[in-house]
């Protein structure tokens, strides 16, 4: 579950801080993102801020951009709009910053395939005046036992439906001995379906799914309150949705230790 990520967006040339202006100061909670920086126009700032609520949802997003007198590379914007990716939201307690032509990254994600995966995507968005350095870094021990309990099977349900199948309980019983072990850390199940149909509806059922994991797990002893669900759709696929085999792997449940 992402905790705080913040995207510092820096130009790092010719800064006029005193002509700025600045929002009033405010101080992100857990579960919020803050964005500051200086960009010089408001069409810069707002389609910044219209890409992070949409990924993130508005309440969530912290907004401490600066109008200033800056000088940034060519097409500076339209590439910090491209690192405003669903892949950000694999990262917890993390930092994006953006200083001219130089990307920093930093925080956790939950395994290796991931950590080189959110540069890779990230280093591919730019061009080649860009430079990216990656300090993510993988979490901690719960969230392997939980990667490990799980050995990238699919929770399956009745198709369309919150119904789970019998080898979708099965792999829950299993996963339910394993939260028991990790204590008094939080986790987030994250539902998410293949492209198939109405990105809202997908929605809607990746939600409605991940509440199901939530219930069967309470059942199973595991409290309420250690457990926080969300539903991805279509937006963080693993695989390609041209094929069957892509699609299948694409509907799954994720589980991640809260930051």
């Amino acid at each position: 579950m992402l905790s705080l990520l913040s995207l510092s967006l820096l130009s790092g040339l010719d800064a006029a801080p005193a002509a700025a202006q600045v929002p009033a100061p405010l101080s992100p909670k857990p579960g919020q993102i803050l964005i500051s920086g200086t960009v010089p126009d408001e069409a810069s700032k707002a389609a910044m801020l219209a890409r992070l609520r949409e990924l993130y949802g508005a309440d969530r997003v912290v907004d401490q951009i600066a109008i200033g007198n800056v000088s940034l590379p060519p097409n500076w914007s339209a590439y910090v709009q491209k690192l405003i990716n669903p892949n950000l939201k694999l990262i917890s307690k993390g930092q994006l910053k953006v200083d001219g032509n130089n990307v920093s990254l930093r925080g956790e994600v939950a395994n290796e395939a991931q950590r080189q995966q959110v540069a890779s995507d990230i280093a591919t968005s730019l061009n080649p005046t860009y430079t990216v350095n990656n300090g993510l870094r993988v979490g901690a021990a719960e969230q392997n036992l939980l990667d490990a309990t799980l050995a990238k099977r699919i929770i399956e349900f009745d198709s369309g439906k919150t119904t789970l199948t019998p080898s979708g309980k099965a792999i829950l019983d299993e996963m339910a001995a394993a939260l028991h072990k990790v204590g008094d850390k939080k986790v987030e199940v994250i539902g998410h379906t293949d492209n198939v149909g109405l990105r809202e509806s997908n929605l809607a059922l990746s939600q409605a799914r991940a509440e199901a994991v939530r219930q069967y797990l309470t059942e199973r002893g595991i409290g309420a309150a250690m457990i926080a669900v969300s539903g991805q759709g279509p937006d963080r696929p693993v695989a390609d949705n041209a094929s069957a085999d892509g699609r299948a792997h694409n509907r799954r449940i994720e589980f991640r230790i809260a930051q």
